[in-house]
């Protein structure tokens, strides 16, 4: 037992795969084969063409400067592939946390994460070299105190809360303190060689002046619509039409590669008993932990920036003698949407000063000049959340699992080593199953977890993990165990494997129906906006134009680039790259705007005003991220950087397959 419980260590730490008792029969089959002439010459070959195998599938990449577990080398420094995994995993999570909804690791790498994580991972390494070469150092004293200072860790009080640090450090899947300790001293000193070559770059005036312009600048447009309808009755398309179209398009309607599997998960929550924990013991550790099931204080938060002290105190004075805070945003021409710094709690705010101010005040007053980051300013807050403890009877229930959980670890340990005895006896899953009372799950998926009608056909927390898993295994392969980010186990056996392929016409005939129609209407009305535009640039009334068309023209005298207008988005981009008195149109959903640019307006250039004020801090880091990543390309260029290809797409469930 004791060598199963090492077996598996190894595997979770990267080390040796887990082998069956077959390994040492074939082992001392090929020794005794070894012992006469004729067995050494085929050993030999036979070890002749496995090392030929090597090279050829890829384990050829370690006599070229890679392990089997490198993703890349910057320098001196290897990039894990587990370091990159968490990475991928970690950024993956923050998305689909803003998003509120599950992100495919197919949609991920379509964005792009993997590449943008890999990257911010080769600069790390690149610029912590660097600060190694250069000797830089920070003490252990000013790594606590910074830490002490960080606003993410004060309380309501601008004091450091252990709590908070805690529950910051768990949330963000750190092992423990010093692991944490570790990763923020080099940050820091990251931090610190960064400010030393890119801090606070001066901003040239003609940025300003660009950004002013791109910002404020206000168009005046006339516009209609033309509706799906305006392209007519489509006919059906003809059998050639439409298979010249699908030929265009096959990849498009390609059939992914499925795999036939059965796992079994068994982790801490799916063993847990929650009905076995009482009443008294799930009301002491709600007690002890009041703080988790409780939402902080927030406050709707309001604030007009000043250039200088002198200003802010003036605006004060004639607050406190009856103007209202509205009515000095609307002098300062800042609309709510300016002045709005929505419902935060404290741990919301990025300037503590800021933070500490708004919390002093009760509701509906506003605040003395604070001196914040990005100016003076005046707060006003209008609405006050008080802080919000559910009662102990309505999360009853999840205390009680999250006990259960805990106290699962230790049947979750026995349950691991029953069904590993059971398979390294040579006994299929299901049979390895059957000895802790389980039974395995059957499906047949794609690399993204979904079933052939496209729905999620896996729905465990470590999904991604498992499918990486099965995808780069194969039928009839004992498999190593996928270890869960709960402490727990997921077993696998792959059973069946259908080849991606392309689908025949007739397999996807209504999809290719749907999509030869939709790219039909949208260039049937792309042609027609084309004459109509073409009528107005010549001369004819846009009224007249639109009253032919049978819509009706509107008018915006509004619109800009960074608010929003009753124009799309998409249009509004189109607008601002033309001419004024020119007509063009822009596509819209399944229907295409005709519009024409009517007259266009810059106010003055004010490098004092609140607005540009305001918008230094983004141009300055916008600058400081410019020349940091030239600096960074430098230093990577100096060190030296490879990546190993095969290990990126393996890390993150990739396929050279479409």
């Amino acid at each position: 037992m004791q060598s199963r419980r090492q077996g598996l260590c190894e595997a979770r730490s990267g080390g040796l795969p887990r082998t069956s008792k077959r390994t040492p029969i074939m082992m001392e089959g090929i020794r005794r084969a070894s012992q006469n002439w004729l067995g050494k010459i085929v050993v030999g070959i036979l070890f002749s063409f496995l090392v030929l195998s090597f090279a050829v599938w890829g384990i050829g990449d370690i006599f070229k400067g890679f392990g089997v577990g490198t993703v890349a080398k910057v320098g001196d420094s290897d990039i894990t592939t587990e370091a990159f995994r968490n990475a991928y995993q970690k950024q993956l999570q923050g998305w689909q946390r803003e998003a509120r909804r599950a992100i495919t690791n197919d949609e991920a790498r379509a964005a792009g994460l993997d590449r943008m994580v890999l990257n911010r991972l080769i600069s790390e390494a690149a610029l912590d070299q660097r600060v190694r070469a250069m000797g830089l150092a920070m003490a252990d004293k000013d790594i606590a105190q910074a830490i002490v200072n960080d606003p993410a860790f004060l309380g309501p009080t601008g004091r450091f809360e252990r709590q908070r640090f805690n529950d910051a450090l768990r949330e963000a899947g750190y092992p423990n303190e010093q692991r944490f300790l570790l990763e923020q001293r080099l940050s820091y000193l990251r931090r610190e060689l960064a400010l030393s070559v890119a801090g606070d770059p001066p901003i040239p005036r003609v940025l300003m002046e660009a950004a002013h312009r791109y910002g404020a600048e206000t168009r005046s447009v006339e516009y209609f619509r033309l509706p799906e309808n305006f392209a007519g009755e489509l006919p059906a398309p003809t059998d050639e039409s439409l298979k010249a179209y699908y030929d265009q398009r096959r990849t498009g309607f390609r059939a992914p590669e499925y795999r036939a599997i059965q796992f079994l998960p068994v982790t801490p929550a799916s063993v847990a008993d929650p009905s076995r924990i009482t009443d008294d013991e799930a009301r002491k550790t709600y007690e002890a932990s009041k703080q988790r099931w409780s939402r902080p204080e927030r406050r709707e938060v309001q604030q007009i920036v000043f250039p200088t002290e002198e200003e802010a105190a003036a605006a004060r004075k004639r607050i406190a003698e009856g103007l209202s805070f509205d009515d000095m945003a609307k002098e300062r021409n800042l609309s709510a949407q300016d002045i709005a710094l929505g419902t935060l709690a404290w741990s919301d705010f990025v300037d503590p000063a800021t933070g500490q101010a708004a919390f002093a005040l009760q509701e509906g007053a506003t605040s003395d000049p604070v001196k914040g980051a990005f100016g003076f300013t005046l707060l006003r807050v209008s609405r006050i959340e008080s802080q919000n403890v559910s009662p102990f009877e309505q999360v009853a229930d999840e205390v009680k699992r999250d006990i259960a959980a805990r106290r699962a670890s230790d049947q979750v340990r026995a349950f691991r080593d029953k069904i590993e005895d059971a398979r390294t006896a040579g006994r299929a899953l299901a049979e390895a199953a059957k000895t802790v009372g389980l039974t395995p799950t059957q499906a047949e998926v794609d690399n993204a977890g979904r079933d052939r009608a496209g729905a999620p056909a896996i729905t465990l927390p470590d999904r991604d993990a498992l499918l990486r898993a099965v995808f780069a295994s194969d039928i009839g392969i004992d498999n190593d165990v996928v270890p869960t980010r709960d402490g727990g186990y997921i077993w696998f056996e792959v059973s069946g494997i259908e080849p991606a392929r392309e689908r025949t016409l007739d397999e996807v005939r209504d999809r290719v129906v749907q999509a030869w129609r939709s790219d039909e209407i949208a260039r049937i009305l792309q042609e027609k906006a084309a004459d109509l535009v073409k009528r107005i640039q010549a001369g004819e009334s846009f009224e007249a134009v639109a009253k032919e068309a049978g819509v009706s023209a509107e008018f915006d005298n509004e619109v800009r680039r960074i608010t929003q207008s009753r124009i799309p988005v998409a249009v509004v981009q189109r607008v601002f790259s033309v001419r004024v008195g020119q007509a063009a149109s822009a596509p819209d959903g399944d229907a295409r705007v005709v519009f024409k640019v009517i007259d266009s307006a810059v106010p003055a250039f004010d490098p004092d005003s609140p607005g540009l004020k305001g918008l230094e801090p983004q141009l300055r880091t916008a600058l400081t991220e410019d020349i940091l990543s030239q600096y960074i390309a430098r230093v990577q260029d100096e060190v030296g950087v490879s990546i190993n290809e095969a290990a990126v797409r393996l890390a993150v469930g990739g396929s050279d397959q479409n």
